[in-house]
């Protein structure tokens, strides 16, 4: 996907042409020699959720591909590394997704510093552990909303004003695949998330008219340290038990690996660049497969073991 991405953002059907506005205008051919231009050259991004796992991930794809980057989230130190790490293309702002006040300081602040944002990137997470609904513990529940719903609705909210005057940008939140089947996450986690993935259809009407593109990007089982704090692991040192996750994502889909967060910031870098202006209001599920079903190969030895079972029982009763 990158070699394709770093082609000058080219129309795939006519090398000759790029977005431009709201359609396509003629490009020279490169001169041999001539800078080869980044997905994301000159474009300004805001990832709420930064600092580590998807986020973290999807910051150091972006400022690969010549973005500037402002990383947001409540933990300091990793988001002040990664910033660092990263270099004079990286800047961390402290924020806690839950807060309204925090969200708009964020995105106000980033639009006088740089005069525009191109793409916003809710990305913030927040994982309990899955009770039975019997269970329910309504004060995890509204801090959860509030960090899933609530934050990316506030972030869209804040980052539509700046985009309407630009007449351009895009806007990217991240949903699961648990907003699409039952029983793969906790009632309150799937239900969050499949308001997350409808309010981005909703707001993708509305901002699409004025050259604003929104989407989501559904993951599946993907290696961070949101599913160790989901399992009840202490949020400080969830990141330490990434490849204990690692080893159990491996068959949890049908393509036979665990997830990473590049793959999801692969998706984002899509979504984000020029190659994607003609996609909007769409959902991207990116999960090895996870939603068409149950592997193949156990679904063909479940079905077996169902004939064999049936079968010997009939036998028995003669």
């Amino acid at each position: 996907m990158l070699a394709a991405l770093r082609q000058r953002h080219r129309n795939p059907f006519d090398a000759r042409w790029r977005p431009h506005g709201h359609g396509w205008r003629a490009i020279a051919e490169p001169n041999p020699g001539e800078h080869e231009m980044k997905a994301l050259e000159g474009k300004v991004a805001v990832i709420v959720g930064g600092t580590s796992g998807i986020g973290a991930r999807t910051a150091e794809v972006f400022v690969e591909e010549g973005a500037t980057v402002v990383i947001a989230g409540r933990r300091s130190d990793a988001g002040e590394a990664l910033a660092s790490k990263l270099g004079g293309a990286a800047s961390f702002v402290k924020t806690d997704a839950a807060s309204e006040t925090e969200l708009k300081d964020l995105i106000d602040g980033t639009a006088q510093r740089f005069g525009r944002i191109d793409c916003l990137f809710n990305n913030a997470g927040y994982g309990i552990p899955q009770r039975s609904i019997a269970d329910l513990d309504i004060a995890e529940f509204d801090a959860q909303m509030a960090v899933i719903v609530r934050a990316v609705v506030l972030g869209m909210k804040f980052v539509a004003p700046v985009m309407l005057r630009q007449r351009s940008g895009c806007i990217l939140n991240t949903g699961s695949i648990a907003a699409h089947r039952s029983g793969l996450s906790s009632q309150t986690y799937s239900l969050a998330k499949a308001a997350v993935v409808h309010a981005t259809r909703c707001v993708a009407a509305e901002l699409g008219e004025h050259n604003i593109r929104v989407n989501s990007i559904s993951p599946g089982a993907i290696v961070t340290g949101v599913f160790a704090k989901g399992v009840g692991v202490d949020p400080n040192t969830a990141d330490r038990h990434l490849e204990t996750v690692t080893r159990h994502f491996a068959n949890a889909q049908p393509i036979p690996r665990a997830g990473m967060p590049q793959d999801i910031a692969q998706a984002a870098l899509f979504l984000a660049s020029d190659s994607g202006s003609f996609i909007n209001g769409v959902d991207l599920v990116v999960d090895g497969g996870v939603i068409t079903g149950n592997r193949f190969s156990a679904g063909i030895q479940a079905r077996r073991d169902l004939v064999a079972a049936v079968k010997a029982e009939i036998d028995s009763a003669g």
